[in-house]
């Protein structure tokens, strides 16, 4: 699928946001005379459907950025139950389409972590592979981050999905010794013979667009986004 992106993630709160929203912020400040969108399939509590409605000019309802909608803050098909209400992928599915029809890029951000459950058959790996997305995977900068790499990096290749590389997301603030410690470039693209297309540097104000276009200038945009976009 050439117009779009899927950003998953080795778990919960690893930076998926953060990637999305840089990547955002790049595509609006330089290529503003092209269409972007922002989809989220499936959203559990309040949170990125509302920041992303917030923050970028994307000309989206909430509803147009994730169709399926849960309150209550727990894994999609346990909230789905919660609430008696079903989880309908068709209808997620179809509003995927209609954006990737009208728009000229489509980033999707996943659910959870690569393994993390959609229902109670599908896990985010199993949609991804489905829907033919090409894939990046956010790596915390933090203890374990190594062994949560090759672990995500083994489920991406069992479920043949088509990762364009890895992408390091720094959730505090960290000297370069640091991240090298913790999440070694080098060290993870051997073990998992996957490229890392950058860091994302820790950032004060998760909302300020310069600071995260400028973050996001910083990745490899050329292999991120497969040559949609040329580098500023």
């Amino acid at each position: 699928m050439k117009n779009a992106l899927c950003i998953v993630g080795t778990d919960t709160e690893v930076g998926k946001t953060i990637v999305t929203s840089a990547l955002a912020a790049y595509w609006q400040r330089y290529h503003h005379d092209r269409s972007l969108a922002i989809f989220k399939p499936v959203q559990s509590g309040v949170g990125d459907r509302e920041r992303y409605d917030r923050c970028f000019e994307t000309q989206q309802t909430l509803d147009s950025i994730t169709p399926l909608f849960f309150s209550t803050p727990i894994a999609p098909p346990l909230a789905a139950d919660r609430e008696g209400k079903a989880i309908d992928l068709a209808r997620v599915w179809n509003a995927f389409c209609q954006l990737q029809n009208s728009r000229d890029f489509v980033l999707v951000e996943g659910v959870g972590g690569l393994g993390s459950p959609v229902t109670w058959e599908l896990t985010v790996a199993d949609l991804v592979r489905d829907w033919r997305l090409p894939v990046v995977l956010v790596v915390p900068v933090r203890l374990g981050a190594i062994s949560q790499a090759v672990a995500n990096v083994a489920l991406a290749r069992q479920c043949g999905l088509d990762l364009r590389g890895i992408v390091l997301n720094c959730a505090d603030r960290q000297g370069e010794n640091e991240v090298a410690d913790l999440a070694p470039a080098r060290l993870i693209e051997t073990l998992t013979a996957t490229p890392v297309l950058g860091c994302l540097p820790y950032l004060e104000d998760t909302e300020d667009g310069e600071m995260l276009a400028r973050s996001a200038a910083q990745l490899d945009l050329e292999r991120l986004l497969g040559g949609a976009i040329a580098p500023r």
